[in-house]
């Protein structure tokens, strides 16, 4: 067990066999439910969770999950493809998941190092809870990410079994969505070009230069650009904003707290803090002292 988890190319291939056989479940319980298909996505969503999770016990790497967030996604709308066929209303939502998917898959593959490499904040969690570890790791580690993933997935599962009649006014969303991508994309090759020189210090160029989180920015807009697609096609359901806003909520008030406090202990925090915006890559005009 040891040798694999050190080594980077089996650490590959066990996370790849582990995604195979939650993938195959998934879809296995999806298509063998009777439920309507929101529930029944529901159900093997959770289901895929599940088996993640068991070998993220396995493997004592609650990491074993981190490439969930952007390979589902991407299963779904293959295999709605797939049994619903592309037209000229889901092929924007196909197109704007797939290169969203694969970056974000790829940019995860580029920084993962082997089976023994897990993100900082399951340590912290384990440090900090170590009784109910087990609890927070599969609730609050697993389930609840998949729930916000579920939820911005489904505005993308009612275009495909409820969208009939076209509309121009998906390009909106559609174009959201790509810039979200791009944004995505040029703040992650920014940082990963600034952690290759080793400075140990705050990331101070390009978009991070206005943005003390570009890249979540583009994560936040990706979503929203989904649910204006499915908005323009499917007014009727409109309540389905809840997974972008779920999505927002979780961001704003979980992931850049942490972020921001873990960032809070490198020198100099406090002043990149003050002239820069939590979002936005926007100039902020310095206020005269």
């Amino acid at each position: 067990m040891r040798k694999i988890k050190e080594n980077r190319i089996a650490s590959f291939i066990v996370i790849l066999l582990v995604y195979a056989i939650a993938i195959t479940v998934g879809i296995i319980t999806y298509n063998l439910l009777e439920f309507d298909f929101w529930l029944n996505l529901l159900l093997a969503d959770i289901v895929s969770t599940a088996i993640t999770f068991i070998f993220s016990l396995i493997f004592n790497n609650s990491s074993v999950y981190d490439p969930y967030w952007s390979v589902i996604p991407i299963v779904v709308v293959i295999g709605y493809s797939i049994k619903f066929g592309i037209n000229n209303i889901n092929i924007f939502i196909l197109i704007a998941v797939l290169l969203w998917g694969t970056r974000l898959t790829i940019n995860w593959a580029y920084t993962f190092t082997n089976l023994y490499h897990e993100d900082w904040r399951y340590r912290m969690y384990k440090e900090k809870f170590p009784k109910l570890y087990p609890l927070v790791n599969f609730f609050g580690i697993h389930l609840f990410p998949t729930i916000v993933v579920y939820l911005c997935m489904l505005p993308i599962a009612f275009i495909f079994n409820k969208a009939e009649d076209f509309s121009y006014l998906i390009i909106i969303g559609f174009i959201i969505s790509i810039l979200a991508f791009l944004l995505q994309l040029i703040s992650d090759v920014e940082m990963h070009k600034f952690r290759k020189k080793k400075l140990h210090k705050l990331i101070d160029v390009g978009l991070w230069k206005y943005s003390r989180h570009p890249n979540y920015l583009g994560e936040i807009s990706m979503w929203w650009g989904v649910y204006f697609m499915m908005l323009a096609v499917l007014p009727n359901y409109w309540f389905l904003f809840i997974g972008a806003l779920v999505n927002n909520l979780m961001f704003l008030f979980i992931s850049i707290p942490m972020a921001d406090k873990r960032q809070s202990e490198k020198e100099g925090y406090a002043e990149y803090k003050s002239r820069t915006r939590m979002l936005l890559p926007i100039y902020k005009k310095q206020k005269n002292l």
